[in-house]
């Protein structure tokens, strides 16, 4: 019994030693900072990232939407409408019937466009009424902004239209 408890003994001074033995040691605190008060590190100010302005000038055309199986452009936007490739050039007439109005016809839109195809060429479409292109016809379904009365004068910027189009055929 006089090893066993010897061991016993033995064993438990040699614990903590062996523990330690896979610690690693922190170096010590620099002597010449011990007691003195922890110094400021300056902190920079915030400066707000710049906000781009566009130009004054700036008229973005979004790219061709597809909507309702409709592509729709805006004035001088060249779009490819299930074939033909075209570009709404003017408004020439838009007399459709304001939103906000009871009228006892809706009204039109004409619109003067540049068709790229075999013969290429100027064509005025007017809303409803499908136009012969190429093996198909191509049709102004679509007019926006919807016109409102008591909005100024009523008349849209040409910035602002919108036209959908649709074309049937190419087989």
């Amino acid at each position: 019994m006089h090893i066993l408890g010897s061991m016993k003994t033995t064993g438990l001074l040699l614990a903590p030693a062996l523990a330690l033995a896979g610690c690693t040691l922190i170096p010590p605190a620099d002597p010449s900072r011990i007691g003195a008060a922890p110094v400021a590190q300056p902190v920079p100010a915030y400066t707000p990232a710049p906000v781009y302005t566009p130009p004054a000038d700036y008229n973005p055309v979004p790219p061709p939407a597809v909507q309702d199986r409709l592509i729709y452009a805006a004035l001088g936007q060249t779009v490819a409408v299930d074939g033909p490739r075209l570009t709404p050039l003017q408004v020439l007439e838009d007399s459709r019937c304001p939103m906000n109005a009871r009228c006892v016809w809706a009204g039109q839109v004409r619109l003067r466009i540049r068709i790229e195809t075999g013969t290429g060429g100027e064509l005025e479409l007017t809303s409803g009424k499908p136009a012969r292109v190429a093996d198909g016809t191509l049709e102004l379904v679509r007019t926006s902004p919807d016109k409102m009365t008591g909005s100024g004068s009523g008349a849209i910027d040409p910035a602002a239209y919108r036209f959908g189009f649709r074309f049937v055929g190419g087989y």
